[in-house]
């Protein structure tokens, strides 16, 4: 039986973390995840996405050989407010 070799990244500002790991052809993101064991580990919370090689992903796409999964923590700021918010002139009195 062939094997997928992927690697599963955490990353915070405080913490990075990677596991390459080997996995039965045909697993998916979500096995991927659950095997490195970091959701345990970093206390990730319940709602965290997952991304391939830094574009969103639903947690039953297959896997490929080579695939970097990463975990992804859920915005504190949706980025189109916060740019709006950036943007507004500041005014002085």
């Amino acid at each position: 039986m062939a094997r997928l070799r992927v690697e599963v990244v955490y990353a915070v500002a405080q913490v990075q973390d990677l596991v390459a790991l080997d996995l039965a052809d045909g697993a998916v993101a979500r096995d991927a995840v659950e095997a490195s064991g970091m959701i345990g580990r970093h206390g990730v919370a319940a709602d965290f996405a997952i991304g391939i090689s830094g574009r969103r992903v639903e947690p039953g796409r297959r896997l490929r050989h080579g695939d970097r999964v990463e975990i992804l923590r859920k915005l504190a700021t949706d980025p189109r407010v916060a740019r709006r918010l950036r943007a507004r002139p500041v005014r002085r009195r």
